[in-house]
Order: C-alpha cells, then sequence, then structure tokens
C-alpha cells in the first residue's frame, strides 16, 4: 500500500529522446517524472531513446523525485524490448499504457518481475475493470490518460470535465479501496494558469493525489494545488489540539470554529500535516 505521506502533486512528462529535457529534470521542483517512451517519442527515435535513458538513469541526478518509465504497449513492435530495458533501468517505477485489465499487467509482470508497476488508465475497458486492476499485486499507482478516454468515449471537452467524471470517480473509487496512488490527467493548454488551477482545484477536491503535467511552466500551479494551504495546515494543528485537551480532560466533544471534531478528522489532520512536513522536506532537499 503506498504511503499517504509521500507527496504527488506534480508528475512531469519529459520525452527520453531529449537529453536537454532529461538534464533539465534534475532541476525541476516536482514530485515524480515519467520519462516517456511512448507517445513523445516517434517511431525512428525509440531505440535510441530506450539507451539515452537507460544511460540518463544510471548517471542519477534526480534527487527524492520518483522515476517513473513509461514503455509502450506490449502489443507494439517496441513494447518488449521497452519493457526488457526499463526492467534493469534505475527507475522506480514501469508505467503501462492503455491498461485494460489484470492481465495486461500479468504480461508486463512476466517481463519485469516484481518491480512496481503503474497503469495508464485511458480506455473506457480500463474503467470498467479499474477495482480488479487496482487490485492486482504490483500495481502501486494509477495515471489517468484523459484525452486518449475522451477520444474513446468520442466526448467533447467541457471545463467541468462533466462527460469524463463517471470514468474520473471508477478509478478513484478503485484507487482508493486498494490504497494506490492516483494522478489525474494532463491540461493540454500550457500557458492558461487560470484554467489549470480550476482543473487542478476539482481533482484534488475529487481526491486525486496530484496531476500529471506536459510542460515545466505547469508545475508551480500545481504543487500550490495540491499541497496544503497555510489555512489547512493551522486547521489541523488546531484540531489535533482541541480533540487531545478534550480527551486528557474527560470531557465529551471537542469543537473547533463551531464544528464537532472527531477521530475521523483527527487522523485526517495528521495525515495532512504529515503531507505538509514531507513537502517540507523535499524542497529542503
Amino acid at each position: 500500500m503506498a504511503s499517504s505521506a509521500r507527496p504527488y502533486r506534480s508528475v512531469l512528462y519529459i520525452p527520453a529522446s531529449k537529453p536537454r529535457a532529461l538534464d533539465k529534470a534534475k532541476t525541476l521542483p516536482v514530485d515524480a517524472i515519467i520519462f516517456d517512451l511512448e507517445d513523445a517519442v516517434t517511431a525512428e527515435e525509440k531505440a535510441n531513446a530506450r539507451g539515452l535513458l537507460k544511460e540518463a538513469l544510471a548517471q542519477g541526478g534526480y534527487g527524492n523525485r520518483v522515476r517513473i518509465v513509461r514503455i509502450n504497449g506490449l502489443d507494439t513492435e517496441w513494447g518488449h524490448a521497452d519493457a526488457e530495458a526499463a526492467r534493469d533501468m534505475d527507475a522506480d517505477v514501469i508505467l503501462l499504457p492503455k491498461v485494460g485489465s489484470p492481465q495486461d499487467v500479468d504480461a508486463l509482470a512476466a517481463i519485469t518481475g516484481d518491480k512496481p508497476i503503474w497503469a495508464m488508465m485511458e480506455t473506457p475497458r480500463g474503467m470498467l475493470n479499474a477495482a480488479a486492476i487496482a487490485a492486482h499485486p504490483l500495481i502501486t499507482g494509477f495515471v489517468l490518460g484523459t484525452n486518449d478516454l475522451a477520444k474513446e468515449l468520442n466526448s467533447r471537452f467541457r471545463p467541468d470535465r462533466a462527460p469524463l467524471v463517471t470514468s474520473l470517480g471508477l478509478c478513484l473509487l478503485a484507487a482508493r479501496a486498494e490504497g494506490v496512488i492516483i494522478i489525474d490527467g494532463v491540461y493540454n493548454a500550457f500557458k492558461d494558469d487560470a484554467g489549470l488551477e480550476l482543473e487542478c482545484a476539482q481533482g484534488r477536491d475529487m481526491g486525486f493525489d496530484g496531476k500529471s503535467l506536459i510542460h515545466p511552466a505547469q508545475v508551480a500551479v500545481t504543487n500550490r494545488a495540491f499541497a496544503p494551504s497555510p489555512e489547512e495546515i493551522d486547521l489541523a494543528r488546531r484540531q489535533i489540539a482541541a480533540f487531545e485537551e478534550t480527551e486528557a480532560q474527560g470531557q465529551g466533544v471537542a469543537v473547533v470554529d463551531g464544528r464537532i471534531v472527531e477521530n475521523l478528522h483527527v487522523a485526517t489532520a495528521r495525515e495532512l500535516l504529515a503531507k505538509a512536513e514531507m513537502i517540507e522536506a523535499l524542497q529542503a532537499g
């Protein structure tokens, strides 16, 4: 089960075929990096990108950032070689595209052994099988592929993402039931900070751990959106203090800002403070 304190606010896609991008990623304040061998790499560059990425990861320098390698699907001509290479790379996770069932994860695990796997959730079949995929013993995370999903659903873009809410909710339910990380899909208009803020707020309020990003310009907005705010930290501390004081005095009910504080609120408050402390530690490191 994944740690709820470890932040995954910003998860940035980096093309594995671009040496400058691979180098720049070492300096960006992101919580995780998806080193992409799939969509961001042309067919002609795929074999070279594989070797380039292996060398870059071996050299290190990515600090505390979670290193995720997205391979091509095993149904493509590059997928099997990608999986073999990713198995031996100095990476934390392998990300498998278009996961439709636990059997897709089994097929990758037959090549990569016990290395942790994240699933790209981006097809109708994947949505319908989300619970079974999340329950796979090697799955530790979901990444929503909302562009591919919208295409498969034949849905239209709306700022409120109403056509995708059912799919997002199914994946969230599955991820929370099994204790795996879940990362929201990308926001395509990378110069539109206001639109990004709205979509981050929606994802955060739904329960996502963070958001996948296509451009470094999106990092600051996303990190801020998915981090506990100063107001939330202050409230969490006051809730814990009030609850502990009430318990110590043998009184019945703790109240903060006119609201009852119960065990579940205190547990949430402690998780929030742990996440804030982890973010601070990562930034300091």
